[in-house]
Formats: C-alpha cells, structure tokens, sequence
C-alpha cells in the first residue's frame, strides 16, 4: 500500500482505517476507525486495564478445563472482568514477550497506534515497574496492508517500537536499533491525562521519593516542586475503634458501593500528616481523615463511591517508611450490628481486595 508524500501519523492512520474498511479486511472491530484491527498456548497472559483506569495489568486465567469458547471469552473485556485479577506496581512479574496493536507499522519496527499514547505509556511503566528491559522482543500483528514505509521524522522519543511483524502471509523480523522508551517520559505527560490516571499518580510519587524529575507537560511553575495543587486542609477525626471491629477486608457492603477507604498495615510511629502529605501528592485527598494511629490504621472519606475506588487504585503500593500500606473500600456498620460499635461508621469490607502492592 503506497501513501502520499508529505503525510502526518494521522493522514496515515486515516488511509489504513479507509483502505481496510473498504476491502473488508478487519475482523473485529467494526467499524475500524479509530481502533486497532484485529486479526493464544498455555502461556500466562496480561492484558492492560482499559485507558488504565483502575490499573496497570490484569492476569488472565482461565477456568479449569476452559472450552474454546470461554477461551475465546476470557480475550474479551468481560472475560477481563470475569476470569482476571488485578496485577500491581509491586507484583515483579517479568514479561517475556510484549504484544501490541498497530494501526501501521514499518519494516523497519517503527510503529502507528491509535493516536492516544495508551501502548506507548504502557510499555513505559512496565520498564518504570521493572517488568521489562531492551531486550524484551515486542510484536505486533498487522495485516499485510499495515505494512508500510514510515517517514522516520515523525518518531518521538517515546514511541515504542517492534522487533516482529506478523501479518498472515509473513513473519519479519525488523532489526530495529532504534532504543525503546526507558522509562516515562513526564514532560510529555498532561495534568489532564495524570488526573484519569490513578496508578500513573503512584508511579510518579515513587520516582518523585526517589529524587527523579517528574515535572508534567503543563504543570504550573510554582508547583514544580510539589507536583500537585495544595487543597484545603485535611480534617481529621480521631476517636477509639472497638476492639472486636475485624481487621479483614473483603468488598462492596451490603447497603451498596462504599465511599470509604480503609488504610491499614501502617507504621507504629507514623505521624497523620505524613499521610496527607503522600495524599496530596497523589491527588487522592478524601473530605474527611479518620486517624486510628494506635490500631495502625485509618479511613478515608470520600464524597462519592467512584471517588472512594479511584482512590483505592491509585493508592496501590503506598509506602509509609518501609511499610506497604493496606488498601481497600470499607463499608459502613449497621445498626445493631454483633461487634456493639456506634451505627455507620465504617470498617474494612470483608469483600473488597487488599492492596499489598
């Protein structure tokens, strides 16, 4: 397939969307545009959590004597909902192998994907994560008409590009030396896309902690230093916890979504401002702080449901000190409840999942 002269990512995008359209090329999706064309061995799959809202990965395993068709189900977002679990920032899994959607791609292992970033970002924050390194192969599989020569101008530092190709008539190896991203790239990150991001949030209060620079795209000058607006002050509610109160979490209550968090496992002599300092920082602040220092831990809470599981997600692999703090949705006691404590007030959900990221 030949392209114009003179052309942008999305002119070539454009011509791959229209031409594949036409000749009926793509399995799924349909319509094409605006998608990455579609055309699986006993191996351990992680897929990304769509536009990472809720996360980074999620580990697939299918049910004991799968079918072909559950197999076929467990490749789709609700098989991602039904037959995964979640994979952290502290999980060290190593990958093997990398495979990516590809709107257009060169012989030469130069990549088009969709235009919003979501793979290139990826594959930053599993190098950033350590689940990945230079000599980690990365494939795409395209059809034959995806394969084209792309001008080498319109690379950025933080595309990501291929080893492999496949298409259904040839397997090519590309030979790229071109480097791949090592690592995020923050000055090409948006406060918006940080603010839909949860665990990006946690990446860069680690790098930050770790003395890296992680000064956004478009972040205001006077907050360079802090990497986030400064809210209102936290208010803090202290008061005794009944000691019958369980300790295990578990999920969403019985009245409905929770919009409490619960913080566990922290420091014995951890101050309640250095928690809100590390909530700032990850633009997780909640309306209220219910400190319980001696019990090691503490509730967040939020004004909605959505707000408190946002929260969750981008709290996973908080450290205080050395510790690793326990994170989960609470919900609220009821009335009468058997452990004799004061009607609604919260306590860790013996459904939700702990966090030891």
């Amino acid at each position: 397939m030949e392209l114009k002269t003179g052309v942008s990512k999305q002119d070539i995008r454009e011509q791959i969307w229209d031409y594949m359209e036409s000749q009926n090329l793509a399995d799924f999706p349909r319509p094409v545009h605006h998608r990455i064309p579609n055309f699986k061995s006993k191996k351990t799959l992680l897929v990304p959590t769509p536009r990472l809202r809720t996360g980074l990965f999620n580990k697939i395993t299918p049910p004991p004597g799968a079918t072909k068709d559950i197999l076929r189900k467990c490749a789709t977002s609700q098989g991602v909902r039904n037959y995964s679990t979640p994979v952290g920032l502290d999980s060290r899994v190593l990958v093997d192998l990398v495979v990516v959607g590809s709107v257009a791609v060169s012989e030469k292992g130069w990549r088009i994907g969709k235009g919003e970033g979501y793979a290139d970002l990826e594959y930053a924050m599993m190098v950033s994560m350590g689940a990945v390194s230079q000599g980690t192969p990365v494939v795409t599989i395209v059809h034959d008409c995806q394969v084209i020569d792309i001008p080498e101008a319109l690379l950025e530092d933080h595309d990501l590009t291929v080893d492999y190709i496949l298409t259904p008539t040839r397997v090519i190896a590309t030979g790229c030396e071109r480097p791949k991203p090592t690592g995020i790239l923050w000055c090409k990150i948006s406060c918006e896309v940080m603010g839909k991001i949860p665990i990006l949030r946690s990446l860069r209060y680690r790098e930050r902690q770790a003395g890296k620079d992680v000064s956004l795209q478009d972040e205001p000058r006077h907050l360079l230093g802090t990497g986030s607006q400064q809210p209102p002050p936290l208010s803090t509610v202290r008061r005794p916890q009944d000691p019958h109160q369980p300790e295990s979490c578990s999920g969403q209550g019985e009245d409905g979504p929770s919009n409490t968090v619960y913080i566990g496992n922290l420091p014995r002599d951890a101050r309640v401002s250095e928690l809100k300092k590390a909530l700032r920082e990850l633009g997780a602040v909640p309306q209220r702080l219910t400190w319980q220092g001696p019990k090691r831990r503490a509730f967040l809470h939020y004004k909605a449901p959505t707000s408190a599981q946002q929260a969750v997600s981008c709290l996973q692999g908080l450290r205080l000190g050395a510790a690793t703090l326990k994170v989960a949705l609470a919900r609220q006691q009821k009335a009468g409840d058997e452990t004799g404590s004061r009607a609604d007030e919260p306590y860790p959900d013996c459904h939700s999942a702990v966090s030891d990221l």
